[in-house]
């Protein structure tokens, strides 16, 4: 690829990395098999830096330190943006940019299971280059990757992954693979990572960024440092986009028959197998979480299974043993914090599925709330009902499209009265002293609240269906 070729209007920065983003995906998408290079250029690009800086200061944990100790807010004070971001650009162009090792944080998984999630911490400047990488290798690899993927993606989300298996459970698909790949993106293989990136990338300076940001090493909090022969550590800005090509091999895989000139490429061609007892099926992925929907039987189920189990293999991956199984949608099964079950109607003889919020994401929103309001707490009363309010409303907002309301009104119930047992406690308040501040003249309950915060009410959020979106366009092809 000629890098002269591509020139860009003086439109600030993101202008610019937007319109160098559009023309290479217009490029991938115009030529599936073109191999793009003299891409380092446009990683070490100023306008490229900044756009990338940004993106790391807006993260939550943009003042979490990696093993250097740096933060944003440091980089910010100390040194100073355009300073760092020109040292950052002197290394990268010299050649003598590595990348630190991680630092590993466990982290404990949601729904009280007693598990950890390891997290991966990179320092400051290598995330600021992995996000560089990321602008310009995503709208090359979004170019061939499949629909069916939802997870870490511009423009997807969860709720189009659970709109599509509604959509296809009504329609006869309820036989189900309920996948997890075990440690997925610990176990990666490299070798067959970098082939997949290499098919796409020529750019011999690119590779070797991914590779040195894909061998830099972890530093534990127990055993010290610790290479990486194997992964992508959660938590780099780069990791989703890597575990993502690499996993297109079981999409392509799974859904080749999808395409137009496959034996499940067209409507007809797919009720013509089922005419002859023959399967369907389609995959709905998540990251490394993904389900198979199967228009047939639970043994066509499980051949698919060994089947994807030997796809995987390849790339070091396996099925979990504990989270995989098969089951009928009747039984129900979770996906993405959601309860998707084939049910009879109440009152009725006709069966549809349903989405409901599952029991694990429940439980563990409670117990946020739990700690958030133990009597003991001396945090300000303001502050945690501040952010008791953010958690509900990112909670209920994210399950509101599910068949929700009798739990959001659980939820109301269950949160009112850890606050006002905390508030009692705080204020040394007794009973008839709370009910006095708190209800009205009539009995009525008027909504809690401290130092001028009112408590949320989860069940005020109104209840939605998500519809099925079908194709949805990269915002690179939109805005072409």
């Amino acid at each position: 690829m000629n890098a002269g070729a591509l020139t860009v209007a003086a439109a600030g920065p993101r202008g610019r990395v937007s319109e160098m983003q559009a023309k290479l995906h217009r490029w991938a998408v115009a030529d599936p098999g073109r191999r793009f290079d003299d891409l380092f250029n446009f990683v070490h690009d100023p306008a490229t830096l900044i756009v990338a800086f940004d993106r790391v200061a807006g993260n939550r944990g943009a003042n979490t330190p990696g093993v250097d100790g740096l933060s944003v807010a440091w980089v910010e004070e100390s040194i100073g943006v355009p300073g760092f971001l020109e040292g950052l650009r002197a290394a990268l162009k010299a050649g003598t940019f590595r990348p630190l090792p991680v630092r590993e944080r466990a982290i404990p998984k949601p729904g009280g299971s007693g598990k950890v999630r390891k997290l991966g911490i990179p320092t400051i400047a290598d995330r600021v280059v992995q996000a560089a990488l990321k602008l310009v290798l995503e709208p090359i690899f979004e170019a061939g990757f499949s629909p069916i993927s939802y997870g870490f993606r511009p423009g997807r989300r969860a709720h189009d992954a659970i709109a599509e298996i509604h959509m296809f459970g009504s329609r006869g698909y309820r036989w189900v693979l309920d996948a997890d790949i075990e440690a997925c993106f610990d176990r990666i293989d490299h070798t067959a990572l970098l082939e997949r990136v290499r098919a796409r990338v020529k750019d011999k300076r690119v590779l070797a960024l991914v590779k040195a940001f894909l061998k830099a090493g972890v530093l534990t909090e127990q055993a010290g440092l610790k290479e990486s022969d194997t992964g992508t550590p959660q938590g780099g800005i780069l990791s989703p986009l890597l575990a993502n090509i690499a996993l297109t091999v079981l999409d392509e895989h799974v859904m080749a028959p999808w395409r137009p000139e496959g034996t499940m490429g067209t409507t007809y061609r797919r009720h013509a197998r089922r005419r002859k007892g023959l399967p369907t099926w389609r995959i709905v992925r998540y990251a490394d979480d993904f389900v198979v929907l199967v228009h047939g039987s639970e043994s066509d189920v499980e051949e698919l299974r060994e089947e994807i189990a030997a796809v995987l293999a390849p790339l070091g991956l396996r099925f979990s043993p504990a989270k995989t199984r098969v089951v009928h949608m009747s039984e129900g099964f979770d996906f993405l914090g959601f309860r998707i079950q084939w049910r009879r109607k109440r009152g009725t003889q006709q069966w549809y599925v349903y989405t409901f919020i599952a029991e694990r994401p429940f439980k563990a929103v409670k117990e946020k709330i739990r700690s958030m309001t133990h009597r003991v707490s001396q945090a300000d009363p303001g502050a945690i009902l501040t952010r008791i309010n953010q958690i509900l409303r990112g909670w209920a907002n994210y399950f509101r499209h599910a068949v929700c309301s009798h739990t959001l009104d659980s939820l109301r119930h269950f949160v009112e009265w850890p606050v006002i047992r905390w508030l009692r406690k705080r204020h040394r308040m007794r009973w008839k002293q709370l009910r006095r501040q708190f209800t009205t003249p009539s009995g009525r309950w008027l909504p809690l609240s401290c130092n001028g915060v009112v408590l949320f009410n989860p069940a005020s959020v109104t209840v939605t269906r998500y519809r099925y979106r079908g194709a949805i366009p990269t915002p690179w092809a939109a805005s072409d």
